[in-house]
């Protein structure tokens, strides 16, 4: 464990000492509850849903060149 000491006072022209002070941590931005309840439960699921021409449907994540993975078309976006 590192003990740090604080910073020494600094000295004016006519000797009077003056202490530093840090500056507060910046306060959270507002976040709307909806929000809240996403980030809570994980965040968005990147899948989608995707039916095939061969009549199967099937989840897979989210992306511009999806394969059926029944016939292995490339399914169009």
């Amino acid at each position: 464990m590192t003990i740090t000491q604080s910073p020494a006072p600094h000295r004016t022209s006519t000797g009077r000492r003056l202490h530093v002070v840090p500056l507060p941590p910046p306060r959270p931005e507002p976040m709307h509850p909806a929000e809240r309840r996403m980030r809570d439960a994980g965040g968005p699921d990147d899948r989608a849903c995707y039916s095939c021409g061969c009549g199967f449907l099937f989840v897979a994540p989210v992306s511009t060149s999806v394969r059926c993975p029944h016939c292995d078309t490339v399914q169009a976006w």
